[in-house]
């Protein structure tokens, strides 16, 4: 923790509880499903990155330290899901993009393959959820403003994706 006082004289102020001082949640504070989406980004990179094959990548993911407390059935399913369904995935992305998809970061592509993924498949976890995981998963692994990116490009699928429940909040008055 940084003690060291501010320009003004003050001390710093204390991260949130759970929270790291640039703002990411402590590894203690992530769910089981939170863990997998990661353990499952860094398996997409390498297949996207090095093409390296499903269960070549999952055989590595499933050593890294940590995995055991990730949600290993969600993380099958990201992991095969995603790469079984790449060309429909990319299909649903590319028109919403402002360049081409091989221009995108590998990080990026591979959240946005997760977003929309679970926008189809995994609808016991609400679509705002989904939609602020994948934020989150892109500020904490991707480039400097990629979470912006994600959340444009997700945000546009929603309401294709999941019409009823994007509706619903929307004239609740809950939408980002």
């Amino acid at each position: 923790m940084n003690d060291e006082p501010t320009a003004t004289g003050a001390p710093a102020p204390k991260p949130a509880r759970g929270v790291t001082r640039t703002g990411a949640r402590k590894a203690s504070a992530k769910s089981a499903r939170t863990r997998a989406r990661e353990f499952a980004l860094q398996a997409l990179y390498q297949h996207i990155v090095g093409r390296n094959e499903a269960t070549d990548i999952d055989q590595f993911t499933r050593d890294l330290s940590g995995f055991h407390k990730a949600d290993s059935v969600h993380y099958d399913a990201l992991l095969h899901g995603t790469i079984t369904e790449a060309a429909e995935l990319d299909a649903l992305i590319t028109p919403l993009l402002d360049r081409k998809l091989a221009e995108i970061s590998p990080i990026e592509h591979a959240v946005m393959w997760i977003g929309v993924w679970e926008f189809r498949h995994a609808t016991d976890v609400p679509w705002r959820v989904v939609l602020n995981e994948c934020i989150e998963l892109a500020k904490e692994f991707g480039g400097t403003d990629g979470h912006k990116y994600v959340n444009a490009v997700l945000n546009g699928l929603a309401p294709q994706l999941r019409p009823l429940e994007v509706e619903t909040d929307r004239a609740a008055g809950k939408t980002r």
